[in-house]
């Protein structure tokens, strides 16, 4: 039997969010970002959008467009409780939850729909209830795959419902233009219309052709494509183990964007929350790894191990922060995420240190902030304790 895989995205969320907080912003244009020189839209309201303001945008351009434009800071600690609550009114459903990003998740609904006499209703009183409890608004994909749950979620906006078995996706995706298809960044599809494909049905179908020159585009991924085209692809929902071996988070941006005050409020997101459930779960790192991925969907990794574990959010962003300054601030980004690894109980740590090796412990933490804080105002790495060793491997 096909697994029941849903995709929830909330929609425009960062604003939504601020529209909870302040209900005089409904229906009013406004853009989440930072209001100054260099600063850029993250996201923005839908109405703001009806202007041509779009994420990703230089704010002063999506003020020129829509002059009337309200701008407010990201606010990561807000969105990320207003997330958990999403999260968790989910898992009520079912345990089967992967959390893909800060707005979204996949879950397995298979057995919670089993016996449903009306699925489509099913899924639309799940919907209207979110909203109700928490007042945030989602578009939901369900399918047999990731992929299509994923189209399914983006097919409408916002409060959307969208279900695509395999026999409907030459009704449902082969129309839509190539830039809306999962997987292909903005790097590609200027290269796939350069060759005729303008829209998903077109990438079908030279798929289906084994088209040589398409093939030699999208190299290994071209058979990821081919599968995600006939309705294959992973149906699997990882779920983060109770005693995880690391403890990290990632998150997908709203646009591909190399600009480094945006990448740099997320990394310090990203480390609070990793550093809160380090502490929660009483857990100590001594390697900190960051990844990031290109709009190309290319992977890549760093990390750095040193010898006294930690769950401090300053620690943790300085020492992310540093890595990404370092090999990785040139790239155009989609996605970038904070792990915290080799892990031991505090209890452990408390057993094993004297008073005297704590109070070691707790100078060469400060001496290590210290450290990484003045690398990253030279914006390059040149001091650094002898006992770090850095593992550079990507993958």
């Amino acid at each position: 039997m096909a697994k029941v895989i849903v995709h929830i995205d909330l929609n425009a969320f960062f604003a939504r969010c601020e529209e909870i907080r302040d209900s005089s912003l409904e229906n009013k244009p406004v853009a989440i970002g930072h209001d100054g020189r260099g600063g850029i839209v993250s996201t923005c309201s839908y109405k703001a959008r009806e202007y041509g303001v779009s994420s990703a945008m230089p704010m002063f351009k999506a003020k020129e467009l829509c002059p009337n434009l309200i701008i407010k800071p990201v606010d990561f600690r807000y969105y990320g409780a207003l997330s958990d609550q999403f999260k968790n009114f989910i898992r009520r459903y079912t345990k089967k939850v992967e959390e893909a990003s800060i707005d979204e998740c996949f879950a397995d609904f298979t057995d919670v729909v089993r016996g449903q006499k009306d699925v489509p209703g099913f899924f639309k009183k799940l919907q209207n209830d979110l909203y109700k409890e928490t007042k945030l608004k989602c578009s939901i994909g369900v399918a047999t795959t990731k992929f299509l749950a994923k189209m399914g979620s983006d097919y409408k906006k916002p409060m959307g419902l969208t279900i695509i078995r395999k026999k409907d996706i030459p009704d449902i995706l082969y129309p839509l233009k190539i830039e809306s298809m999962f997987g292909i960044g903005k790097k590609t599809s200027p290269k796939l219309r350069k060759m005729g494909i303008n829209t998903i049905g077109d990438l079908a179908k030279r798929c289906e052709k084994d088209d040589r020159e398409l093939m030699n585009e999208l190299g290994k991924y071209y058979y990821v494509i081919k599968d995600w085209m006939s309705g294959k692809g992973s149906d699997e929902i990882i779920v983060e183990p109770e005693d995880p071996k690391s403890i990290g988070n990632s998150t997908t941006l709203m646009e591909d964007t190399m600009n480094h005050e945006l990448i740099a409020s997320t990394f310090k997101w990203l480390s609070k929350e990793v550093s809160e459930r380090a502490i929660r779960e009483n857990k100590l790192g001594s390697t900190i790894q960051i990844v990031v991925k290109e709009s190309d969907f290319k992977v890549h990794n760093k990390s750095i191990t040193f010898d006294n574990p930690t769950n401090d959010a300053d620690v943790i962003f300085n020492i992310a922060m540093n890595l990404y300054d370092k090999n990785f601030s040139n790239m155009m980004i989609r996605l970038v995420g904070v792990t915290l690894q080799n892990l031991i109980n505090t209890k452990d740590i408390a057993i094993q240190m004297s008073l005297f090796d704590y109070e070691k412990h707790e100078e060469q933490s400060s001496t290590k902030l210290l450290i990484n804080e003045l690398n990253r105002k030279m914006k390059k790495k040149v001091l650094i304790r002898a006992s770090e060793v850095e593992d550079d491997g990507n993958k």
